[in-house]
């Protein structure tokens, strides 16, 4: 499949045959329902990532002991959202047969879905942790079922019940909470207290794990298409991180990044450094 922006995040410039893990990015931003532009967040977290250093303190590991392959970016035709979805997963298949874990760096958060169903395909116990400000099941946005909005309730739909847990949810319509509370899926609201008890309760499971970035807090993390005040701290998603750190990641995405609403930079730092951690539990 065509790439582009071919320059890679630091310390993942490892050749394809030899990596374990594939990072790519899937700028796609054509469902945003408020402030689109989180397509240039990819290329953005590219540049801003040698502003890190491949080792990580709250981790103790260092990048440069890992195999990873940057992709660039999928090459996308921007109105055809069907075709997005599919050439995403024709690419996420291809490195699952290959063996290689996927780290996706979004566009908004519809791009998840695609990755799950390639992923499902070989996972037949898969669980996916969500990180998120909001619910993302709504049956439909504005009588479309395919949108950054509705993402999970599409991921259950393939899926099923006690498949799904959701950290950090502060924003939905009341509707979702109660259909997600009546047992379908396990929801956390406004913070991630239940992590250890669902750790322990997946442990032994293939786990993809997508993260929001607006489940932090604004005042952290300007930068995103739908902020959502009362998120979390960037302190809270080290923490986080680390308590994963023990967990079968088989895969994962960032998502929502949109730098263009952070003229400071902050906003794509804290991406950057998130993703930079995501790579060294995978």
């Amino acid at each position: 499949m065509e790439m582009f922006n071919n320059y890679s995040f630091i310390g993942c410039d490892a050749d394809y045959e030899k990596s374990d893990i594939v990072i790519f990015g899937a700028p796609y931003d054509g469902t945003s329902s408020f402030r689109p532009g989180s397509r240039f967040a990819a290329s953005r977290i590219r540049i801003d990532s040698y502003g890190l250093e491949t080792y990580s303190p709250y981790l103790d590991r260092d990048l440069l002991i890992k195999h990873v392959h940057d992709a660039g970016d999928l090459d996308f035709v921007f109105g055809n959202r069907d075709l997005v979805l599919s050439n995403i997963r024709e690419f996420a298949t291809k490195l699952i047969e290959e063996n290689k874990k996927p780290l996706m760096i979004g566009g908004e958060h519809l791009v998840t879905l695609p990755v799950v169903e390639a992923l499902n395909e070989k996972f037949e116990d898969l669980v996916i942790l969500h990180f998120d400000a909001h619910t993302d099941l709504r049956e439909d946005y504005m009588g479309e079922k395919l949108s950054h909005a509705t993402v999970i309730k599409r991921v259950w739909e393939i899926l099923g019940d006690n498949r799904i847990y959701q950290f950090g949810i502060r924003s939905g319509l009341k509707e979702e909470f109660k259909w997600a509370e009546s047992g379908h899926t396990t929801l956390n609201k406004f913070g991630y207290e239940m992590l250890d008890q669902v750790i322990n309760l997946i442990k032994h499971k293939p786990v993809y794990i997508t993260i929001d970035l607006d489940i932090l807090d604004p005042s952290i993390f300007p930068g995103t298409g739908t902020p959502e005040p009362g998120g979390i701290s960037f302190t809270d998603m080290m923490t986080i991180i680390k308590k994963l750190s023990t967990l079968n990641i088989i895969g994962a995405d960032v998502v929502e990044l949109a730098p263009d609403y952070d003229s400071t930079g902050v906003s794509t730092a804290v991406a950057s450094k998130i993703i930079r951690e995501m790579l060294l539990i995978l």
